[in-house]
């Protein structure tokens, strides 16, 4: 119990110190990610915009193709629009509608979206 509490404080100092005020001027752009398993293949991109204040809007594209009996299926595509809000003390970016939280690592130009990585083109 007591190592559990010791590293989620840990990883909070982590995000914070990862996380701080300047991230706003790194948080807008392009970013993507490829993945693929057993039952489908996908690329994923984001492009975040700012807007008012601490907020930014967010299109997410989606190609996939599923994987049935080994078999890749037909390219299909999804598109999604995100609003976000900016916390400003930890430089997370918290989705408004799931309450996803965007966690950006500007030394190594990576968007984090939970196991998900993300990776900066512009």
């Amino acid at each position: 119990m007591k190592t559990k509490i010791i590293l989620t404080m840990l990883s909070f100092a982590v995000l914070l110190a990862c996380n701080t005020k300047e991230n706003r001027s790194f948080v807008p752009g392009i970013y993507i990610n490829n993945t693929s398993g057993n039952y489908s293949i996908a690329d994923d991109t984001l492009n975040i915009q700012a807007s008012d204040g601490n907020r930014f809007t967010i299109e997410r594209k989606t190609g996939f193709n599923l994987i049935r009996d080994g078999k890749k299926g037909k390219r299909e595509h999804e598109t999604e629009s995100w609003n976000a809000v900016l916390d400003k003390k930890t430089g997370v970016l918290r989705e408004t509608q799931r309450g996803k939280a965007l966690i950006f690592y500007p030394d190594s130009n990576m968007l984090m979206i939970g196991k998900r990585k993300y990776k900066k083109v512009n």
